[in-house]
């Protein structure tokens, strides 16, 4: 488990200063993004996070009003400075622009996590053209530039970066977003390689199924029953995982595709 003293420095004058995580993605204080937001801000991280109410807006669960302040909120209390950053990552242009407002009010980031996604549920047959180049620009465009980015202004020390991205093997019936994750796992993976020299980890994680509000009973049911240890995944789980990731002790986890689902078949 991550502690402050594995990531911090301090300043000429001896304070210590807490390093930056940009977690995108943030949209629901029930959502996995939320639970690493909370796992980093206990463990030492000033934390930014992005949100896009107008994809919740599209979502059977909708919008939850007073989310991100309440996010926010609630890192506070666990020490860490925050920023809220409103995204539309389907824009080209937004990851430039959430980089520089991160900076602008915390600092340089040291760790990006990716937790944000479009998903809608459609097959081969009725996914649209729309729907299909929305699925890539923001799970798979997006994930690229954010990582280009990170690259691009990562100056901590060597060791210290870290780049974390969720994903999913699920395609069949949902397609459009199956296939964006599937480029996500190879983008991310090759910043293992193509950032080595500035000694920055680069890890997938497959949470596998968490309800975070959008299951039905019946897909509860066949999740549980699917899973060895008769559970539903928690965004606590997937936090403890980036957390630990994000340690000085997970740095020598680079370049890998994590399952970390209980066992889900």
């Amino acid at each position: 488990m991550t502690t402050r003293s594995d990531q911090e420095h301090t300043t000429p004058g001896g304070a210590a200063v807490r390093p930056v995580a940009l977690i995108t993605g943030v949209g629901r204080t029930a959502g996995i993004g939320a639970g690493v937001t909370r796992r980093l801000a206990a463990s030492g991280w000033d934390v930014a996070f992005t949100f896009w109410s107008a994809y919740d807006d599209r979502m059977t669960w909708g919008r939850e009003s007073g989310a991100s302040a309440a996010i926010a909120a609630d890192l506070s209390g666990r020490g860490a400075s925050t920023a809220a950053i409103e995204a539309d990552l389907a824009d080209p242009q937004t990851p430039a622009r959430v980089f520089d407002e991160a900076e602008r009010r915390l600092g340089g980031v040291t760790a990006l996590v990716m937790c944000h996604c479009e998903s809608v549920d459609s097959g081969l047959l009725d996914t649209t053209v729309e729907s299909f180049d929305r699925h890539f620009a923001v799970n798979a465009r997006a994930t690229w530039l954010l990582i280009r980015e990170f690259g691009r202004r990562f100056a901590g020390g060597a060791g210290t970066g870290r780049i974390i991205a969720l994903t999913s093997d699920h395609t069949v019936g949902n397609l459009p977003y199956g296939a964006s994750k599937g480029a996500l796992d190879r983008i991310t993976l090759a910043a293992a390689h193509e950032l080595a020299g500035l000694g920055v980890t680069a890890n997938v994680i497959n949470p596998g199924p968490v309800d975070t509000g959008w299951m039905t009973e019946e897909v509860r049911e066949q999740c549980v029953r699917a899973t060895p240890l008769g559970r539903l995944g928690t965004p606590r789980d997937t936090a403890h995982l980036v957390d630990f990731l994000c340690s000085a002790e997970g740095g020598w986890i680079n370049g890998q595709l994590l399952m970390s689902n209980g066992g889900f078949a």
